[in-house]
């Protein structure tokens, strides 16, 4: 394979990937899962330090965690480990709203429906039926540089994924109940919550997964700065 060939497989894998919201019961073999798993096990981090660990749930393991997150949601306040942005403006504004609107248009709801809309939010603590989760940890004296390194964990996970034709659904939302995550799981109060990615099939007769967001173009991105 030339360079040129390697470089139109990621382009490709990067054009093609996106975030599934209903999935198909079906579970991923467990041999799959651990292709992908060992795949994102390649993932750069500051000075090797490793920093992620993942809990990934299958069959009833799923099922416990989807039971515990739809009662806990409802009677507690989020706080997560990292904080959530106070706030979206300018640019960044604009284009989550861009990608709000796509959602609620792809199932019909109307933006000032907020009924509609909180029904679809909760949709995350239901992982979009996926049959797998994978909760992605840091260790807490690791600060902010750990959960970056996470975030490349994630990153090399989604496109594997895409490789091996698995979708997936990057959720900061599991991430906003750590202490329910970390009982559940028994973690010790030392590992930190960075994010959660649902995964499975895609449903792709569902009209939620009938849209795809843009991205910005490079002079939006990119300052230069020639001698």
């Amino acid at each position: 394979m030339t360079d040129g060939d390697e470089l139109d497989t990621l382009t490709r894998l990067l054009d093609e990937r996106w975030t599934c919201r209903q999935f198909r019961a079906e579970p991923v073999p467990q041999t799959d899962i651990e292709r992908l798993l060992t795949l994102a096990q390649r993932t750069p981090s500051w000075c090797n330090t490793q920093p992620w660990h993942v809990e990934v749930t299958s069959g009833e393991g799923t099922g416990r965690l989807r039971s515990a997150l739809a009662e806990h949601v409802m009677t507690h306040p989020q706080s997560p480990d990292f904080a959530f942005p106070p706030a979206y403006s300018g640019i960044y504004r604009d284009r989550r709203r861009a990608c709000g609107f796509q959602l609620y248009d792809s199932v019909g709801i109307a933006q000032d429906d907020s009924d509609r809309r909180l029904q679809q939010m909760l949709r995350n603590f239901e992982f979009f039926d996926a049959p797998h989760v994978a909760i992605v940890t840091t260790e807490q004296d690791l600060g902010t540089y750990g959960a970056i390194d996470c975030g490349l964990w994630v990153s090399t996970f989604l496109l594997g994924a895409q490789a091996l034709g698995i979708a997936a659904a990057p959720q900061a939302a599991l991430a906003a109940y750590p202490d329910l995550l970390r009982e559940h799981f028994g973690l010790p109060e030392h590992r930190r919550v960075v994010v959660g990615v649902s995964f499975g099939y895609a449903d792709d007769e569902h009209p939620v997964n009938g849209f795809r967001t843009s991205r910005a173009a490079l002079e939006e991105a990119v300052s230069w700065h020639p001698v």
